[in-house]
C-alpha cells in the first residue's frame, strides 16, 4: 500500500480517544477511501475491542459490518506528541501514533500485520513520534513496510 502525504498529520492533540478516532475516520472520508458512516463503525470497533495495540500505538479501523463502506484501501498516520489515552483510569494506554485504516476485502489484515511488525520495535515508534515531516514518516514506514 502506498502512503499518501496528505494523510500524514503531525503534531495533533486530542482530549479523548473518541475524538482521535473520529479525526482518523474524517481523514479517510475526506480522502475518499470510506463513506462517512465508516467513522461510526470505527468508534464501535473500539467499544467492541480496544484498538490500542501497545508500544504507544493505536490502529483505529471499522467493524467487519462496515466493510461495505470502504471505497478503497487507505491509511492515515497521525502523530500525537502529548498522547491520547485509550485505556482506563486504572490502566492507562497512551498512544502517540495512530494508524487509521480502511482496507478493501482482507487488505486491512495485511496492513495491520505490517504496522504491528514495524511497531513491535518501540525504537521505530519513537522515530515516528519524533519525525518532523510527512516525508520523514513515509520514509520510515517504507523502510520496513
Amino acid at each position: 500500500m502506498e502512503f499518501q502525504k496528505q494523510l500524514v498529520k503531525l503534531n495533533q492533540a486530542f482530549a479523548t480517544k473518541e475524538e482521535a478516532i473520529r479525526y482518523c475516520g474524517r481523514q479517510l472520508f475526506e480522502a475518499g477511501h470510506v463513506n462517512e458512516s465508516y467513522i461510526e463503525a470505527m468508534i464501535q470497533r473500539d467499544k467492541d475491542l480496544s484498538v490500542y495495540m501497545g508500544n504507544f500505538i493505536a490502529i483505529p479501523h471499522g467493524t467487519d459490518a462496515a466493510k461495505k463502506d470502504v471505497r478503497s484501501s487507505g491509511i492515515t498516520i497521525v502523530q500525537v506528541p502529548a498522547g491520547v489515552d485509550f485505556g482506563t483510569e486504572d490502566d492507562p494506554q497512551v498512544a502517540t501514533i495512530l494508524f487509521g485504516i480502511a482496507g478493501l476485502g482482507d487488505e486491512h489484515l495485511e496492513i495491520i500485520q505490517k504496522i504491528s511488525i514495524f511497531c513491535a520495535d518501540v525504537d521505530n515508534v519513537v522515530k515516528l513520534a519524533d519525525a518532523q515531516s510527512a516525508d520523514e514518516v513515509i520514509a520510515l514506514l517504507n523502510s520496513v513496510v
